[in-house]
């Protein structure tokens, strides 16, 4: 993808040395061109395409915090459920 982005601004940019060296040319125009042909569409460009790798990144930062969250151990610290107050009563048979 870089290579396409390099070679646009190649282009872009040697069409601004053509407008600043053609007779009714003006090195304001020059810079217009390259900012509206050049840079614009390729910040556009990798905006766009720079879109997968940014939410990968950001699940993989809300998993993370997910983990970090999440307690390793019950609130008890014992690996048994919390005992019930009241004991229940048996009858016998």
């Amino acid at each position: 993808m870089y290579l396409v982005v390099i070679a646009w601004m190649y282009v872009a940019l040697m069409m601004g040395v053509a407008e600043a060296n053609h007779p009714n040319g003006t090195l304001l125009g020059a810079v217009f061109t390259v900012l509206l042909y050049g840079v614009a569409p390729v910040a556009l460009l990798i905006y766009l395409m720079g879109r997968p790798a940014r939410r990968a990144a950001r699940q993989k930062r809300e998993a993370a915090a997910a983990i970090a969250a999440a307690p390793s151990d019950p609130p008890d610290g014992g690996g048994e459920a919390p005992a019930d107050p009241v004991a229940p009563v048996r009858k016998e048979p």
